[in-house]
């Protein structure tokens, strides 16, 4: 069984900023295979569901990006997810607009979503898919950077790192993460 997360902040205040980019990329694979989020459980909304006669779970946590670990670890420890099965999607200010990286380990790198998630598996072992969403400009703080929307040159670039995104948790499903990575990296 393998798990998918979204990271993003809940209620259509945080809809379509930079820290949701995860939601996004959930909500576009979901819309793809007419899948819906509907199951409320741990914090978050999710879907159990069935390829290749493996299951897939897709997680949106709702405690807000800062608490993603409190809905990511029961999740997890109910249905015996392995960190090694968990691909966790995100923003990351060190990446342009347009730009994912994925790797299967690493630190925080000043990320609150992903050191919940680390504190609470108490592993850092586990797959990312990070999307860029560039450094703020001078007069604009960390904090409003990620929590404002894109704009309206940036949505070309978004839209192309959340196909990739997309394509990769895709890819995930038939092939080691590492292959994937070769792939998208």
């Amino acid at each position: 069984m393998k798990c998918i997360v979204g990271l993003g902040n809940p209620g259509r205040k945080y809809d379509k900023t930079r820290h949701n980019v995860g939601f996004m990329v959930i909500n576009q694979w979901c819309e793809q295979h007419g899948w819906k989020l509907q199951k409320n459980k741990f914090n978050g909304h999710y879907t159990v569901e069935t390829i290749n006669n493996d299951k897939l779970i897709i997680l949106q946590p709702q405690t807000y990006m800062n608490l993603s670990g409190e809905s990511v670890k029961p999740l997890m420890d109910f249905y015996q997810i392995s960190p090694a099965n968990l691909l966790v999607i995100y923003d990351d200010l060190d990446l342009p607009v347009g730009k994912i990286r994925l790797r299967q380990t690493g630190g925080h790198g000043g990320h609150n979503g992903i050191r919940s998630i680390i504190d609470h598996l108490g592993t850092k072992q586990f797959n990312r898919i990070r999307i860029g969403i560039d450094r703020p400009e001078h007069d604009v703080t960390v904090t409003d950077h990620v929590l404002g929307k894109f704009s309206k040159s940036e949505k070309p670039a978004l839209i192309d790192s959340i196909e990739k995104s997309v394509n990769a948790c895709e890819s995930w499903l038939n092939k080691p993460f590492i292959e994937v990575m070769n792939e998208y990296n």
